[in-house]
This record gives C-alpha cells, sequence and structure tokens, in this order.
C-alpha cells in the first residue's frame, strides 16, 4: 500500500478571520486577493500567527497594498526573518483594480481584510471587503437581532 505524501498529511487548513470588521463596517463588495510573502511569512501563516484586526488596505500608483496586518515571526527563522508589520502586495487583476480604484473614491468607504486563508493549491489568500463604517445605532441593532437568535436557538432546546 502506497504512503501518503508529505503534502497532504501536513496540511491543515488555516482560515483566520477578522470578527471585529463585521461588528464595525458594512459590507458592500467583497474580494478574493492573492498575497506576496516571503518564506518565514507563509511558514508563520500556516502556523495561525496573524492579527488582522488592524488591518486596511491602499492604493500606491497603480497597486494594492495590505497595511497593519501582523504576521508573527516564525520561531524557527534564522537572521532571515521578515518583518512583522510590512506592508504587502495585494495581487488583483487589472479590471478589478480599476474597479476597486473607482469606489475607494466615495466619501467614507474602505478596504479592508476580513479573512485570510490557504487555498487549496497551497497559496495564501485574503478576502477583502470595500466597507462602510456603520453608525452607532447600527451597531445595537445587530446587537439586537444577535440576542433575538441566541434566544429563539435556547427556547428549542
Amino acid at each position: 500500500m502506497a504512503k501518503p505524501k508529505d503534502k497532504d498529511r501536513l496540511q491543515k487548513t488555516v482560515s483566520i478571520s477578522n470578527r471585529r470588521a463585521s461588528y464595525e463596517y458594512q459590507f458592500l463588495e467583497k474580494y478574493t486577493a492573492g498575497i506576496m510573502l516571503r518564506g518565514t511569512e507563509i511558514k508563520s501563516i500556516r502556523e495561525g500567527n496573524v492579527n488582522l484586526t488592524d488591518g486596511y488596505c491602499t492604493f500606491h500608483g497603480n497597486e494594492l497594498f495590505l497595511h497593519q496586518v501582523t504576521i508573527s515571526k516564525y520561531t524557527e527563522g534564522t537572521h532571515y526573518n521578515h518583518e512583522p508589520t510590512r506592508d504587502r502586495k495585494l495581487l488583483l487583476n487589472k479590471r478589478e483594480l480599476k474597479q476597486l480604484r473607482d469606489k475607494m473614491q466615495e466619501q467614507g468607504v474602505t478596504l479592508i481584510p476580513t479573512r485570510l486563508f490557504i487555498s487549496d493549491r497551497g497559496f495564501a489568500k485574503v478576502d477583502i471587503a470595500l466597507a462602510k463604517g456603520k453608525k452607532l445605532y447600527d451597531k445595537r441593532e445587530d446587537i439586537k437581532e444577535r440576542d433575538i437568535k441566541r434566544e429563539m436557538a435556547r427556547e428549542r432546546y
């Protein structure tokens, strides 16, 4: 009987989400983008050492960059280890970049990372959302809806 490949056996699913983003922002559109990473960064992501809470995206020229996302240093890394909060380039089609640039011109709209995951092919991907900040009363409505759903679920059991 053939042994399973090491890649299949070692690969686990990594899905790091920004739960705070759905509370603070209303999502208008979602996109999935690739990220340009260094060797120790992808190893650290596979360990799950990522913090997306303060992250945001901006344009520099015609390129989209991810800022303030912390990927912790790889524990087994040497002096070639990466800087934890460096800016990382996002990979999207030209058409998608143009759409995002046009929509970013609106007042009060921003791009935030919502989820970072490893694709089936082993590449790191990030879901970014075009988002608009919520007002205080919107947050209260969300809390109220969540409490109602919780109470209904308790009554069923």
